[in-house]
């Protein structure tokens, strides 16, 4: 490759880079202003949360007691979230009780 060529890549890959990473500031206020936007920062998390769960639970197996670790863990976390409103109790304390539960379960 020619190095004017490869110069070019570099210099359009950055420019497009720093575009990318300055434009919400950019945009600031008509992102903080627009209905939409504010609309999506209150669904999206409970959306993301929700394709989360439903992923992880898509291959239980219903037989014996397979399925009480991943349902109890999801279960313990809603309730730290819900007790608490704090995401690293809610995540640790999660992961703690399904740990615990495959561990009685096995």
């Amino acid at each position: 490759m020619d190095p004017l060529h490869s110069l070019l890549i570099i210099v359009v890959a950055a420019a497009v880079t720093f575009g990318l990473r300055a434009a919400p500031f950019l945009g600031g206020k008509w992102l903080r202003e627009n209905a939409l936007v504010r609309d999506l920062s209150l669904l999206l998390p409970i959306g993301v949360m929700t394709v989360l769960v439903v992923y992880s639970v898509r291959g239980i197996e219903w037989a014996g007691w397979a399925w009480a670790p991943p349902l109890v863990g999801i279960a313990a976390t809603a309730a730290l979230h819900l007790w608490r409103w704090n995401v690293l109790l809610s995540l640790v304390g999660g992961v703690a009780v399904y740990w615990g539960m495959l561990v009685l379960v096995g």
